[in-house]
């Protein structure tokens, strides 16, 4: 089956589409622009929501549905916003289809036009704060903290699976607060989660930062971001928080009363993590033998394939007791025993290497009589012979050691294509080499920014909440600049 995918080296785009079909996790729709995501890439999504969900009710926030439709007079009352996303909207403009009069199948109806236009969410920020209005009156009635899981739809040329489609899956909080700085708190707070989230489950290394204000999401005061790099040396932006200010609540009038018995309007945040995630998990970890999932988010993170033949026919008992024995010290493993006999194991090996499964354990009719296993690791492609009565631990370790393997060897990466640069040839021969992240001098104004992106393609991904206050001279105008900030191409 690896035959069937393209190399990394040779073409890296084609190269994680073959993975994304292959290993079954989408395929383009019929509708342009969006994909179908397949079972076996919705089990790990729905691993990633159930993880980020339990998460989020941990520090106190409650799930919501708002309509998938806004009326467009509500992206209108904030300027920004609208600027932002009027060119990624898909407009509903009509109520009802008739047939044509000359039979040529349906049509709009051109007596159904709707007396206002309705938008198909790209983010539900405006309609949200329509309703709040009526959900807030009093200090008391804050902080106000909900998320929504919901399907959203920015109108999109250049599409990717799960990438960039016009049609994504995500979750999108929106709170309100009584305070400038608990909102800011919330932000970071959920920078924070996203981070821990994609480094300790999806194994990805990011770096936490603030946007600038070009780059800044439309209607925030300060977007945070988590940055992570791919094995092609591009960054991928894979989650982001807003500190909104008090934007959203001036467009829609939203305002409480405080304990002093004054009126003021509140401060908001919005922050989301889409499917964008399972593009990521791809591009950090695959080969080109096919996808590697980490243990923690794999649906499947064992699979047991008996050797059948002649051989085991005459053992199938012993077979079976085996089996029951390897799942009986794997409580709370996700473990599939695959017993089709139309298939043979080859097969199966490489059909569970192309879907990433993090272990594969081999039982042939020798380990039946040695009371042993084969233990196969998919992100090593390495194997080794164990007892079957230590099966458990043996098992537990080692999908400790891949989750672990995975997030360092991506570290390693990030560490080995992170560059710091003091001139603008140092800074283009970098980005079209090995790529990668490189920290560079900035003078802080947008004119640069542009200029830079334009002359490379390179975007200023963030400037790191941790960076350092270092004084030199940016690398494309040569005008005094405080800190280095991190550019790098990106998807």
């Amino acid at each position: 089956m690896s035959k069937e995918i393209t190399s990394r080296s040779v073409d890296f785009s084609k190269w994680y589409n073959d993975i994304v079909v292959k290993a079954g996790l989408a395929e383009h729709s019929s509708v342009r622009g969006c994909m179908v995501i397949k079972p076996y890439g919705f089990a790990i999504w729905e691993k990633m929501k159930s993880i980020l969900d339990a998460r989020f009710k941990a520090t106190g926030h409650v799930n919501a549905a708002f309509p998938l439709l806004i009326p467009k007079s509500f992206l209108s009352k904030e300027a920004a916003h609208v600027e932002g996303f009027a060119k990624e909207c898909a407009v509903v403009t009509h109520y009802r289809l008739k047939n044509a009069e000359d039979g040529s199948g349906v049509i709009v109806d051109p007596d159904a036009k709707l007396e206002e236009e309705l938008i198909i969410r790209p983010t539900s920020e405006t309609i949200i704060w329509n309703t709040y209005k009526n959900w807030i009156r009093s200090y008391r009635d804050l902080p106000l903290l909900i998320n929504q899981w919901a399907n959203v739809m920015r109108w999109e040329m250049r599409t990717r699976l799960f990438l960039r489609t016009s049609e994504f899956f995500w979750q999108e909080g929106h709170t309100a607060h009584a305070t400038k700085q608990e909102a800011i708190d919330e932000t970071e707070m959920i920078l924070k989660e996203y981070a821990n989230f994609m480094e300790n489950y999806i194994g990805v290394p990011v770096i936490k930062g603030v946007k600038t204000e070009s780059e800044r999401f439309a209607g925030a005061d300060n977007t945070y971001t988590t940055e992570g790099l791919m094995q092609d040396g591009k960054a991928l932006q894979m989650g982001t928080s807003h500190f909104l200010g008090q934007n959203f609540a001036k467009a829609f009038d939203v305002k409480f009363q405080t304990k002093e018995g004054g009126l003021e309007h509140v401060w908001a945040t919005s922050w989301g993590v889409s499917t964008r995630l399972m593009g990521a998990l791809v591009m950090a970890h695959s080969d080109d033998k096919g996808l590697v999932v980490p243990p923690k988010l794999a649906p499947i993170q064992v699979v047991i394939v008996p050797i059948l033949g002649k051989k085991m026919n005459a053992k199938l008992d012993l077979l079976q007791a085996a089996v029951d024995n390897i799942k009986g010290q794997l409580d709370g493993v996700s473990v599939k025993y695959d017993g089709d006999d139309t298939k043979r194991a080859g097969f199966k090996f490489a059909e569970y290497e192309m879907k990433g499964i993090p272990l594969r354990i081999a039982i042939g009719p020798r380990d039946l009589d040695n009371g042993t296993v084969e233990i196969a690791r998919r992100d090593t492609q390495t194997k080794d012979t164990y007892s079957i009565d230590n099966v458990g631990d043996t098992v537990r370790q080692l999908l400790e050691e891949i989750q672990n393997s995975l997030y360092q060897k991506a570290l390693d990466f990030r560490k080995s294509h992170t560059t710091k640069v003091d001139t603008f040839d140092e800074f283009k021969e970098v980005l079209n080499g090995k790529g990668g992240f490189v920290y560079a001098h900035w003078d802080g104004t947008a004119e640069t920014e542009a200029a830079i992106k334009e002359a490379t393609k390179a975007t200023i991904r963030c400037i790191p909440l941790d960076n350092e206050q270092e004084e030199g001279v940016c690398v494309f105008s040569g005008k005094p600049s405080k800190q280095r900030v991190l550019f790098a191409k990106a998807y």
